[in-house]
């Protein structure tokens, strides 16, 4: 907290960090108590306290940034605000385990590990809870949302760098267990939902295409019907994939 409050400029925050400062540290000891904190070391896999790096903590506040970034996009917050948040947003996400070296991790970084004390390797192999976090938080950058039963797209937080640079395929399992594969455009992206390929592409309108064997359902809004939600989340395997117009 000190070097924080060291690096905030003097002439915007001078005077207000020499009147408060020692107010800040008072109630930042008081809630953390950092002299009697020990973590679970006692009991539990071996040291967890001060310098350890908690994976699963670095999700959930992941979670929590992203949250308010959706929040800030439903509330037309400015764009200012929403581009500074996106970016606290993906500075966190790099702070992922996945995202790490080898020699910071502790570990082969794509193997779960609870937490990384400092100086010491990766600690407490399996993966936690962590996994509901960060695949929450995927579905959240794709802007797959469910709301009333019905299934909508709002990639409002998604990077225009995940989008295809050259053509590209995608192979993937249906609802028959039928392993098959679709061939991508530039700037377009996708992924599976419910084993459904569902495909990101720009285009001046917005508007859904739902795919079937024999016939395509042309939609102007990104929200599917009850009816048509209900057949994805059921696998019942009559569409085939669902084409996502957005604009750019």
């Amino acid at each position: 907290l000190k070097a924080a409050l060291a690096e905030l400029p003097d002439e915007t925050y001078g005077s207000l960090i020499k009147d408060e400062k020692q107010l800040l540290l008072d109630i930042f000891e008081d809630i953390f108590d950092h002299k009697a904190f020990t973590g679970r070391s006692g009991t539990f896999f071996g040291y967890e306290g001060l310098g350890s790096i908690y994976w699963h903590m670095v999700s959930k506040l992941l979670l929590s940034v992203q949250e308010t970034c959706l929040l800030a996009v439903k509330n037309d917050e400015s764009k200012v605000t929403i581009g500074k948040l996106l970016e606290h947003y993906y500075e966190i996400n790099e702070g992922i385990g996945v995202h790490k070296s080898p020699e910071l991790y502790g570990a082969f970084p794509t193997d779960p590990y609870s937490h990384t004390p400092g100086g010491k390797g990766a600690q407490q192999p399996g993966m936690t809870g962590q996994v509901k976090e960060d695949i929450l938080c995927r579905f959240g950058e794709l802007g797959v949302f469910v709301f009333n039963g019905k299934l909508q797209f709002d990639p409002r937080l998604l990077r225009y760098e995940e989008f295809l640079r050259k053509p590209a395929s995608l192979t993937y399992v249906d609802v028959s267990k039928q392993v098959k594969q679709i061939d991508l455009e530039v700037d377009s992206l996708c992924f599976t939902y419910c084993q459904i390929p569902i495909i990101y592409k720009f285009s001046e309108t917005e508007g859904l295409e739902i795919v079937h064997s024999d016939s395509v359902i042309e939609l102007d809004e990104l929200v599917l019907s009850k009816s048509l939600s209900k057949k994805v989340f059921e696998r019942t395997g009559e569409i085939d994939q669902i084409i996502v117009s957005i604009k750019k």
